[in-house]
Formats: structure tokens, sequence, C-alpha cells
């Protein structure tokens, strides 16, 4: 019980951390150490889930407790969506990319139906498609 106080408290941190990261005026270079810093502190190394692959990040995830993964993937999948606002061309299409991905799994995993999630996976599928159809 004591355990999963304190990771509900995490998560409400972690989504307070978010939200002022979004609201933030800071410049980009700023914004950018922010949320480097944001990977490092809610699910870990930011240079390994900006240089891994999928299956590589899908398996950092055991080293959390059985019932704390799905919520870690969504916070890397939020992580994801926020930092692709931050980069364009090829690096804001492997953000998408990957968060697209974290939230179909979690989606499809997860016994808590999301339509925050579910509008989350259309809105990526549309800048994807918009990206693509840029090119």
């Amino acid at each position: 019980m004591l355990q999963q106080d304190y990771f509900l408290r995490i998560i409400e941190e972690f989504a307070k951390a978010l939200s002022l990261f979004k609201q933030s005026k800071k410049d980009l270079k700023q914004k950018q150490d922010e949320i480097l810093k944001l990977y490092d502190t809610y699910v870990g190394d930011n240079v390994f889930y900006h240089i891994a692959s999928m299956d590589d990040i899908m398996d950092s995830f055991t080293r959390f407790p059985e019932d704390e993964r799905l919520e870690r993937m969504e916070m890397l999948a939020e992580l994801y969506y926020a930092e692709s606002d931050l980069k364009s061309g090829p690096s804001r299409d492997m953000l998408l990319e990957n968060a697209r991905k974290l939230f179909i799994f979690i989606d499809h995993h997860s016994r808590t139906l999301s339509l925050q999630r579910q509008q989350r996976i259309i809105q990526i599928e549309k800048e994807i498609a918009k990206t693509a159809m840029q090119s």
C-alpha cells in the first residue's frame, strides 16, 4: 500500500512537471535541457531512450515493478510526444513514432479505457500523415 501511494505521488508529480514544461516560455535550448531532465527523473537515462531500439526500450521496463510498467511507459510516451514539439525532420518523426507505438501498446494492455490516450494516438497519426504528405 505504501509503495502504491508513493508511485501515485510520482505520477502526480510527473503530470505537474510535464504541464509546467508545456506552459514554459523558456527558449528552445532551455526547454530541450528541461525535457531531458524529465526523462532522467521519471523513466531513466535520456540518452538510452533516444538511441535504443523499440525492443530494447520495451525490455527496459522490466526493471520496474509490474504494476508500474504501463504507467512508466505512458510517461515515456508523453515525454516523446512533448519533445516532438521541439524537433523537426527525422528527429521529430522518430519521437512521434515511438510515442505512437507506446500509446498503442498501452492501450492494448491496459485494463483502463482512456479516451485521452485514444485521442493522443489519433493526433499523432494525423501529425505523422501530415509530415509524410509534405515529403
